[in-house]
């Protein structure tokens, strides 16, 4: 119903952008997701509620750099609490998990798919004051709490939910990170180890070694543990 073209080991793994549409100069998500957002942001606006998305589609290219650069220490590392994580005395792993509260592994990032985006509202943003896609903003006391409330009464209206609503021992709680249930439910089906494991071998990704022989802990730590939306009608 929802998917118009099959789902390739490319798509899963961020290296074409076959299955995305471009929705302005720097944003584009998946083609078929394109009508159910637009659905939801005019329903917002309609409650003056602005939706605005801050990433949408991003290549495995994008997320190794964005990998990288954390790994080698070229870009901070941030722990829950939103402070810099000193890297230079951590093992291999122990960098990697430090990474992967936040950051997904390349070849495994949900933002690969184009039906995953991180939402804000910069209607909502204070003046002078720059995005930062940390929990507090979207908390009861931050800027975009009005956004928060919104969503979590009406996301699932439009078949959209919060796939880390909370802390599970893996990836960090990410309120403004939105879902479509539909597609995202989708790709995690279709989502096979042994093309992730031919990907990182191939691939220049640093700890690339490491993550293969922790391969299994990372999928079942970051990347399967996640809110399935309970969408029972799928």
């Amino acid at each position: 119903m929802f998917l118009t073209t099959p789902i390739t080991a490319a798509q899963l793994l961020g290296t074409t952008e076959q299955h995305i549409r471009l929705i302005d100069e720097r944003v584009a998500i998946h083609q078929d997701m394109h009508s159910a957002f637009t659905s939801l942001q005019k329903a917002a606006l309609a409650d003056d509620i602005k939706i605005d998305i801050a990433s949408g589609f991003r290549s495995f290219e994008r997320q190794k750099m964005i990998w990288n650069n954390k790994f080698s220490g070229r870009s901070p590392v941030k722990n829950e609490v939103g402070k810099s994580v000193n890297l230079s005395s951590l093992s291999d792993i122990d960098k990697a998990n430090a990474i992967l509260l936040f950051s997904a592994l390349p070849g495994a990032s949900r933002h690969h798919w184009g039906c995953d985006i991180d939402i804000y509202s910069q209607k909502l943003l204070p003046e002078q004051q720059t995005l930062q896609l940390e929990p507090w903003e979207y908390e009861s006391t931050g800027p975009f709490a009005p956004l928060t409330a919104w969503l979590k009464e009406h996301a699932r209206a439009f078949d959209f939910y919060f796939p880390y609503d909370k802390y599970r021992g893996g990836i960090a709680a990410e309120p403004w990170h939105l879902s479509f249930a539909p597609l995202s439910h989708a790709y995690e089906q279709a989502f096979q180890l042994d093309i992730l494991i031919d990907c990182i071998n191939h691939s220049n990704i640093e700890g690339g070694q490491m993550i293969i022989n922790n391969l299994d802990f990372i999928v079942k730590t970051y990347i399967s543990n996640v809110n399935e939306g309970e969408f029972t009608c799928l």
